[in-house]
C-alpha cells in the first residue's frame, strides 16, 4: 500500500487494523512480528462470519465495505506470494452502500465558524486561567488561517495541516495541495484567506521559526507541525462561540465549499477539479444537495406546492 500505491498512512493504519481484526475473529491471535496467522486455513464461513460479526457490532455500511475491500486485497496479495492458495472475500456479496446526503453549513453559519477564533480569544483574553497569552493569541490566529484556508480551497483537514511554505503562493493567490494517492492540485485563494494567512505568517515570523520551503506551514506551540488531533480539540470551542452543533467537523466545510459553488452556478468538472475527486461521480453527490434544498424553497415559496 505504502510503496506501490502511494497510500497515507491514516489508510494504511486502517488496513492494518481491519486485517488484524479479521485474524483476532478467525484465529482467536492478531499477527505480530513472532506470530503469523494461519492465513491459507480461512475460508468462505470466516469470511461471512466476520461480517455477520461486524453487523452485530453495528458497524456502518460504509466502514464493512472498507474491511471487506482492504481483506480482498489482502489475500490477493497472499496469492501472488504463494502464502495462501485462495481468497475467501472473492465471493462475498458486499451490503450495499447508502448514500446519504452530506451535510453542510449555510452562508452564514460559515461565517460565524470562521469569525470564531478571534471571538474566543476575546472572550478569554482577560481570564486568569490563561497562563500564556502570546501563545492563545497564536492559536486563535492559527486556526482562523486553518479555517479559511479549508473552506476557500475545499480542503480535508490533513491536506491543510500538511501543507508546507513552499506549496503556498499569496501573490498569485494559489497553493499546492497534496491529496489522497499523493495526487497534487491547485486550490484558490479568496482575499479573505490571504489576509488570514498574512496575520498568521506575521505571527509565525516573529517566533523565527524555518521559512524553508520543506518547513510545515502551520505550527504547533512547539514549533512543529500541528497535528488534526489538536486542530479538533481547539474546534470544540469555536463550535460553542459560533453556536453550531458539536458533531460539525472540519470536513462539513469542504462540503459546505462545494455545496455553496454549485448553488452560485460553478459547473460540476470544475468543482470535481478543486476538490481532487477522480471521478465525477463522487462529485454529482453535491448536485443532490442542491436540488434537495431548491425543493425545500420551492415547497415553502410556492402557493400551488
Amino acid at each position: 500500500m505504502r510503496n506501490e500505491r502511494q497510500a497515507s498512512e491514516h489508510t494504511i493504519d486502517n488496513y492494518a487494523r481491519d486485517i488484524s481484526q479479521f485474524a483476532d475473529f478467525a484465529f482467536k491471535t492478531a499477527p505480530s512480528p513472532t506470530l503469523e496467522p494461519p492465513w491459507s486455513s480461512a475460508d468462505v464461513h470466516h469470511a461471512r462470519g466476520f461480517i455477520v460479526h461486524l453487523n452485530e457490532k453495528g458497524l456502518s455500511k460504509t466502514s464493512i465495505l472498507r474491511k471487506i475491500s482492504a481483506l480482498r486485497s489482502f489475500y490477493r496479495h497472499l496469492i501472488r506470494e504463494n502464502v495462501a492458495t485462495k481468497n475467501p472475500f472473492l465471493g462475498i456479496t458486499s451490503p450495499k452502500r447508502g448514500r446519504p446526503l452530506p451535510k453542510y453549513l449555510s452562508v452564514e453559519e460559515v461565517a460565524r465558524l470562521l469569525d470564531a477564533p478571534m471571538e474566543y480569544w476575546r472572550s478569554i483574553e482577560g481570564e486568569p486561567s490563561v497562563k500564556d497569552k502570546d501563545a492563545a493569541l497564536f492559536a486563535a490566529i492559527r486556526d482562523a488561517a486553518i479555517l479559511e484556508l479549508i473552506y476557500s480551497g475545499g480542503l480535508r483537514i490533513s491536506e491543510a495541516l500538511n501543507l508546507d511554505m513552499g506549496d503556498l503562493n499569496l501573490r498569485r493567490r494559489v497553493f499546492k495541495v497534496r491529496g489522497k494517492g499523493k495526487k497534487e492540485r491547485l486550490a484558490a485563494l479568496g482575499p479573505p484567506a490571504v489576509q488570514a494567512l498574512e496575520n498568521y505568517l506575521r505571527e509565525r515570523n516573529a517566533k523565527n521559526a524555518s521559512k524553508g520551503a520543506a518547513a510545515p506551514l502551520f505550527l504547533n506551540k512547539l514549533g512543529t507541525r500541528l497535528s488534526p488531533r489538536s486542530f479538533q480539540r481547539n474546534l470544540k470551542n469555536y463550535l460553542d462561540i459560533a453556536e453550531l452543533p458539536h458533531d460539525m467537523t472540519p470536513h462539513k466545510l469542504r462540503h459546505s465549499f462545494a455545496t455553496h459553488l454549485l448553488d452560485a452556478g460553478a459547473d460540476l468538472r470544475s468543482v470535481q477539479e478543486l476538490l481532487g475527486h477522480a471521478n465525477l461521480s463522487t462529485t454529482q453527490i453535491y448536485t443532490h444537495i442542491s436540488a434537495e434544498r431548491l425543493k425545500a424553497v420551492y415547497n415553502k415559496a410556492h402557493p400551488r406546492a
